[in-house]
């Protein structure tokens, strides 16, 4: 029994040790929760004194409440580039408005779009505030705001408006301060009568002044919510320049006032239906004194609202920027006066760019001409027209070189041609050229081959190539963009594209900014754009083909070019459609648009001219003459610059080859040592993609036979040469040296001997000779001859006594040696071996004369050059027709007619609906 007990009893106990353990089993998560919450509450406790600690931190060096800084603006400093004071602003054009003049409908507009809460929180919004923290951990800290009223109070008094925790929490602090002191209608005035609402309006009675020329009380719902929407960026939103942004703000503003009960859904509606620009005034600025630094404070003020929240006009700061102010004043001075261009009428407008080629910097900026106001129109950068030719690098060579690797040389058929959808293209000069170069193309200005060129590229990365380089297209583009059809662009943007050509392929995105100072000395830099946007390689073929532009006979932009510097740039001017020559009498030879764009290592410049042509009224056009005047603005402004500045040549890259090429080879064959130099044309390569097959019709030319003895009886030096092999073309150069000292020349001509007279006793003649064939050169044949120390002189006899010059005999006088005569006769011709040419350049007209005669009239030795070129003279001028699309394309033109023989064949009925140039 007492086994079965003793097993019981084991039973039992070891039952109930089954039961302790399954009791156990569920109460482990419990313990766990329980010290996960403990250890929570440890971290909260350790957090909340943390951030005790940190907001303690923070509040600590806020600032202090000022009355003076709550209610006045404080005035903003902008500097040169060398950090000293150009003007001052913020002063001018703020009406202070007290609160008890505010009509209700103002009130409320605000009220619904800034802070439907206002009167209800102490300062700070914590409901709204939940809501932005919520939305900052899904998308990222500053990705939505709960800034009060009374908060941007603070925020444009005292604080900088970066998206920092010790600013937002400053900003709270000093905000609940802030309705500790004032009541909520004075903190509401104080932020009326604060902020800024673009176009030099401060605060919202001027504003209301500014926009509609009313007073507060006399706004209508629509106008009311359009300037209430202005604050929250008055850059983007400003009527006048983006109408559409501002309609669409201005009807959140509407939205907002009827989602929180202050107008119905009728009057919303109503109100959204009211076109944005019924009842804009045009801003009057006619009381406000112009400098020669206007239209680039204008810029500067734009760019400062995009950097941030920040505000000219009452933030007090000290703004750093890029322009040069001698550059400034000079070209104000060159838009504004006669002084340095002859202008044919008051109403031709031009918009001028300078920038820093290597940064992208903005040194000076040609708003227009004749200005009278401040934050005018600006025709450097608002203005933006189809920009013709200038075009070309960016959308059709530019992307060809990156793409498809062609070189300097590439071969493209100038013919009879058209679009994909069988629409004809001209040049302008209404001929073609047969097989040209890429060089010859550009310089030309061909539209042909520039059309090939796209069509071979492609659309789509020619269109990508050039967003890259600052100008984007909207939509897809067309085949006449290759000429300049389908996008405007202004003088700003085209520079920014151009200046990364000069760059080595690096894009730096044109600004006026380098940095702010805020008031409490906070440094904000200006974060521009900077990306490399193509290889070096295209930018320096691309800017070696722009170079040929500029210096080459047969070149459209040779009126710009300065001998003295290494500079590349290109033309470009834009057609009227025949309509509207038609219906303003406008002839064949003028044009509505005329660019120059170009740069150096150091600067680069884009420049248009043209009219406003308001619609309606009669368009007005630029003449023979006018078109030239941005290629002189171009010339003398980089003349200019380079005055305190040296310019360096464009440095060739290691991905760049320079291969002698034989003339007129197509495929390209390579010149090899034999080669004569005329017949040779040195031309830029990819590295890897230059040609390979060698020349085999030169071989190297024998040298002379030489001899060379000494005659001491008549005391001379017989030299005497044979050349088998010559022709009646053969030259030979002969030099000597006497005692081991430098060689000089003696003669270069078809003779086969020579006698050097009264050689020095004891001295070593040495002679070489040269053949020269077909301006191929031999190796030197080299002799020499020693002459004796003592020479034999002949005794005089009694017939031949020698006796003293009779007067007026110069003992000394030799006559010629044999073959001499020849040599002073070519020297008194200039009958060498470069015959006329050497006097070319001026035996015509110079290039500025206006009569329609090349410098290159004269004789050259080679028969060219004899033809009139219409860059500079009456008739059309001749790079191409551009612009407009595919069906109706008005052309584009340029002025500069290279130097051509006249055309045996020209097109004597030209499509009527192409242009030319």
């Amino acid at each position: 029994m007492a086994e079965k007990y003793n097993t019981r009893e084991e039973r039992r106990k070891q039952g109930q040790t089954q039961k302790k353990g399954q009791n156990k089993s569920p109460k482990k998560p419990t313990n766990m929760l329980k010290r996960i919450f403990l250890i929570l509450v440890t971290f909260g406790i350790i957090g909340l004194v943390a951030g005790g600690a940190a907001m303690a931190y923070f509040i600590s060096d806020a600032p202090e409440l000022d009355d003076k800084l709550l209610k006045d603006p404080v005035t903003s400093k902008i500097l040169d580039e060398n950090g000293k004071l150009l003007a001052e602003i913020g002063k001018e054009n703020r009406d202070y408005v007290n609160y008890e003049d505010i009509p209700d409908l103002v009130e409320e507009a605000f009220l619904a779009t800034e802070d439907s809460r206002f009167y209800e929180h102490h300062g700070v919004d914590f409901l709204r505030l939940g809501s932005a923290v919520i939305a900052n951990v899904k998308n990222g800290f500053g990705s939505e705001g709960a800034s009060t009223l009374t908060q941007q109070v603070i925020k444009r008094s005292y604080l900088t408006p970066d998206k920092t925790i010790k600013r937002k929490v400053q900003e709270m602090w000093l905000s609940i301060q802030l309705e500790r002191k004032y009541t909520k209608e004075e903190i509401f005035e104080m932020y009326v009568n604060k902020i800024f609402f673009a176009n030099r309006a401060n605060g919202i009675l001027t504003a209301s002044q500014t926009y509609y020329g009313k007073d507060l009380n006399e706004l209508k719902l629509n106008e009311a919510a359009m300037l209430v929407g202005l604050p929250q960026s008055p850059s983007r939103y400003d009527p006048y320049k983006y109408p559409e942004r501002a309609k669409e703000r201005r009807d959140i503003v509407l939205h907002l006032m009827n989602k929180h009960g202050y107008i119905t859904e009728t009057e919303m509606k109503n109100a959204q239906s009211i076109d944005i620009t019924e009842g804009l005034q045009e801003i009057d600025k006619s009381q406000i004194d112009t400098t020669a630094y206007d239209a680039f404070i204008d810029l500067v003020i734009e760019e400062v609202g995009d950097m941030g929240d920040y505000n000219v006009f009452t933030d007090g700061l000290e703004i750093q920027t890029t322009i040069d102010k001698d550059a400034q004043e000079y070209v104000y001075n060159m838009l504004n006066s006669d002084e340095i261009i002859n202008y044919p009428s008051k109403d031709l407008q031009a918009g001028v760019t300078l920038l820093d080629t290597e940064t992208g910097e903005i040194k000076a900026v040609g708003g227009g001409r004749n200005t009278t106001v401040k934050r005018g129109w600006n025709y450097a950068t608002d203005a933006k027209r189809s920009p013709g030719s200038t075009i070309k690098p960016i959308l059709d060579y530019g992307p060809a070189v990156e793409y498809l690797n062609w070189s300097t040389y590439h071969q493209i058929k100038d013919e009879e041609y058209t679009y994909s959808n069988g629409t004809p293209l001209k040049n302008a000069s209404g001929r073609h050229y047969g097989t040209v170069t890429t060089r010859e193309a550009l310089a030309r200005s061909l539209n042909i081959p520039a059309l090939k060129t796209l069509q071979a590229v492609g659309l789509d990365r020619a269109r990508d190539f050039a967003t890259d380089l600052g100008i984007p297209f909207d939509k897809e583009i067309t085949e006449s963009a290759a000429l300049g059809g389908g996008k405007d662009v202004s003088t700003l943007e085209l520079a920014g594209a151009y200046s990364s050509f000069g760059n080595n392929g690096i894009y730096n995105e044109p600004h006026s900014v380098k940095k702010i100072v805020l008031r409490d000395k906070t440094t904000i830099k200006n974060k521009t754009e900077s990306k490399p946007v193509m290889k070096d390689s295209t930018a320096f073929i691309v800017t070696d083909m722009l170079k040929s532009v500029m210096k080459e006979p047969y070149g459209t932009g040779r009126l710009a070019n300065i001998p003295s510097l290494p500079v590349a740039g290109k033309t470009g001017s834009t057609n009227f459609t025949p309509e509207q020559r038609a219906a303003n009498n406008i002839p064949s030879s003028g044009v509505k648009d005329s660019w120059m764009a170009g740069y150096t290592t150091n600067y680069t410049v884009a420049v248009w001219a043209g009219y406003d042509n308001a619609s309606g009224e009669k368009m007005e056009y630029l003449g023979e003459s006018s078109q030239r005047i941005p290629k002189f603005i171009f010339k003398n402004l980089m003349e200019h610059m380079a005055q305190s500045k040296e310019t360096k040549d464009f440095d060739q890259p290691d991905s760049v080859v320079k291969v002698g090429v034989i003339k007129g080879s197509n495929p390209a064959v390579k010149a090899n040592e034999y080669t004569p130099s005329s017949k040779i044309t040195y031309e830029y390569y990819v590295k890897g993609h230059e040609p390979t097959q060698v020349t085999t019709e030169y071989e190297k030319i024998d040298s002379p036979g030489i001899n060379a003895s000494y005659n001491q009886e008549s005391n001379e030096i017989n030299l005497s040469w044979s050349y088998p092999k010559g022709n009646g073309n053969t030259q030979f150069e002969v030099k000597m040296s006497v005692d081991g000292g430098a060689q000089s020349v003696l003669k270069k001509s078809k003779d086969t001997s020579l006698t050097i007279p009264n050689p020095t006793p004891g001295s070593k003649y040495t002679f070489s000779v040269v053949a020269l064939v077909d301006n191929q050169q031999s190796d030197p044949a080299s002799t020499s001859v020693k002459i004796p120390a003592e020479a034999v002189v002949p005794e005089d006899t009694e017939d031949e006594k020698i006796e003293d010059p009779a007067e007026g005999e110069n003992p000394e006088q030799e006559t010629p040696a044999e073959g001499e005569e020849d040599k002073q006769d070519e020297d008194k011709n200039n009958n060498g071996e470069n015959g006329n040419k050497d006097n070319n350049d001026n035996n015509g007209n110079n290039d500025n004369n206006g009569n329609g005669n090349n410098g290159n009239n004269g004789n050259n030795g080679n028969g060219e050059g004899n033809g009139n070129n219409t860059d500079d003279g009456n008739g059309n001028n001749g790079e191409d027709v551009e612009g407009g699309d595919d069906t109706t394309d008005p052309g584009t033109v340029e002025e500069e007619k290279p130097v051509e023989t006249p055309d045996p064949d020209p097109n004597p009925d030209p499509d009527p609906n192409q242009d030319t140039e």
